[in-house]
Parts: structure tokens; sequence; C-alpha cells
């Protein structure tokens, strides 16, 4: 028997997501005396996975699953698990996970827990803590059937080395041909993506126009950051919708999240409550954001930023 993780990888490169994943399966394995089986797709550097405890790769080489295709991935991930006689399925907490869990779940006859924050209190019966109500509470949910699938909440877990001898080996599942197809791809571009970023910088309606949003890809820049934006800039134009984060758009759990020219409407607050730290640059003393944010500066943000900038540098320059 064994634990069966789903790693997300793009363009050939595990996300930072996946070994999340492994860390936290590696984690319950370790506890119970199994082991991880991890199920990659198109995937170059498996073998990076046993740093993080995880001890054989079926990966997947087939040009028909390089695009995301959920109904494709779900039926490959329920052979895999057959194959390994897997009872949990890990998965992480992307868009694309979201989307691909329920299905795997129902193709296991599985209880699905997703949002998971930490390991299971139990595991007969499985017992695990998630986020509920937009990250608003907690939940100790119960699943009572025999297989169950765990969708592990982005940034929940942190990445936990654990050297195990990995073997990787082709995997060909059975392939049917199915009725959803990808017509098109259309990826954001930058230097990090939010997906996968520590620090997000995001700004909002206050910046009063795209000419000035050179200042957030200054400042995102100097902390190695990905840019974000609020619905209501998407909408207007200033910046690509690959940009929106908030509950209608890209959910982020990022360990630092920054948010310039916010007012902070609840849609928005929805979608970055994961963060571990918010911090609020809004010359509104009564935007709704401070109330969520763990820092507030009042002021205005065409004077703060670029001074904000500008330490940061100085500080970088002293202590590298």
């Amino acid at each position: 028997m064994s634990i069966l993780i789903y790693t997300e990888s793009e363009n050939g490169k595990l996300k930072k997501a996946a070994f999340e994943v492994a860390s936290y399966a590696a984690a319950i394995a370790a506890q119970n005396g199994l082991s991880v089986t991890a199920v990659s797709f198109n995937t170059d550097d498996t073998d990076t996975l046993g740093t993080y405890g995880v001890s054989k790769v079926l990966n997947v080489k087939n040009e028909n699953l390089s695009e995301f295709n959920a109904t494709l991935y779900a039926d490959t991930i329920l052979q895999a698990a057959e194959k390994e006689t897997a009872t949990l399925v890990v998965l992480g907490s992307s868009a694309n996970d979201k989307f691909l869990a329920p299905m795997v779940a129902v193709k296991l006859n599985a209880g699905y827990a997703p949002n998971v924050v930490s390991l299971p209190e139990s595991t007969n019966p499985l017992k695990v803590k998630r986020t509920t109500f937009t990250n608003k509470a907690f939940a100790l949910t119960q699943v009572d059937t025999e297989k169950a699938v765990i969708g592990l909440a982005k940034n929940s877990f942190g990445l936990k080395e654990e050297q195990t001898t990995c073997t990787t080996e082709d995997f060909a599942p059975t392939i049917v041909e199915s009725s959803s197809k990808v017509l098109s791809t259309d990826k954001a571009t930058g230097k990090v993506t939010i997906a996968d970023a520590e620090i997000v910088v995001s700004g909002g309606r206050g910046l009063k126009g795209p000419e000035n949003w050179g200042m957030i890809e200054e400042l995102a820049d100097v902390l190695g950051a990905a840019t974000a934006c609020s619905k209501p800039v998407s909408d207007l134009g200033w910046r690509p919708h690959g940009e929106h984060v908030g509950q209608t758009g890209k959910p982020v759990a990022s360990n630092l999240y920054i948010a310039i020219g916010i007012s902070g409407a609840i849609q928005h607050l929805a979608g970055v409550n994961a963060s571990k730290v918010k911090v609020v640059i809004n010359n509104d003393p009564e935007a709704p954001f401070f109330k969520a944010a763990d820092y507030g500066v009042v002021g205005d943000a065409f004077e703060v930023v670029p001074q904000l900038i500008e330490k940061l540098k100085e500080y970088k320059a002293n202590n590298t």
C-alpha cells in the first residue's frame, strides 16, 4: 500500500507546489510506515522528488497529455492509484488541482477534503483540519470512505527535505479519447508567476492609470515578487486578466502580500486572506483593507512606494 500524489509541472519542470505536496505526503507516510509514489506528466526533473520523500515516480510520457486535460489526467491518476493500491491521493490547490481533485475522488469512490492546512489528526478514520468560509474559519473534517483525496492548501505545510532513494519508471496509462479538448492556451508572462510567488505586489485603481504601473513592477523586481492587480484594474484593461487576484480571480497564499491603492472589497479579501502577512498602502484611512492587514501605511502611494523602493535598494546594497 502507498500514498499517491499528483505533481504539477510546467514545460517539463516541477512546480514548487509539487515539492510541498511531496513533503506533506512523506510526513504522513513516515507516521504510518508507508511509501509515497508520485504520478507526473512529461516531466524532466522527477529525480528531485526524492529529496522530499518520494520513493517512486510514475512518469507519463505522452504528447497527447502535454496540455492539462482534467478528464484524461483523472483517468491516469485512477490507473496509477489502482497499480499502487493507494488509498490516499494528495494534490495541491492550484486552479487545475481544484478542477482535477473532485474528478479523481469520484473515479476512486473516495471522500474529498479540500483546503487542508495540516497533517491529519488521525488516519483511521482520516481527520483533517481545513479552511472554510474563504479562509475565515477552520473545520475538522472526517472522511469515512475507504479511500480519500486530500487537497493541500498552498503554502500551508512548506518544503521539508526527507532524502529518499527515488526510482522513476515510465507509466503508459490506457487513454480514451476525451470529449473535452484544449483548443488554445494563453499564458501570462513575467519573471515570477503569481502561483509560485513567495511575495506578491498588487495594485488597484488608486494608481490612477496604467502609465503609473512602473513603480509596481520596480518594487516587485527589488523584492523578487510577482505583480498582481485588483478586478477593476483588469476590467479597465490596465493589466492583463492573468494578474487579477481575488475571489473571482487567482487565489493568493503568499508569505507576503503588498496591496497598493486597493480599497479591499470583500471579494478581493476573500482571495488573498490565505497570505501570511498582508501590507496595505492607501491614502484612505477608512479603507476596509486596513481591518484585514497586518501592517498598514496611510499615505499617498506615489510618495510612499518610491521611498520604499529606495530603502529596499539601500538595504540590499549593504547586505549582499
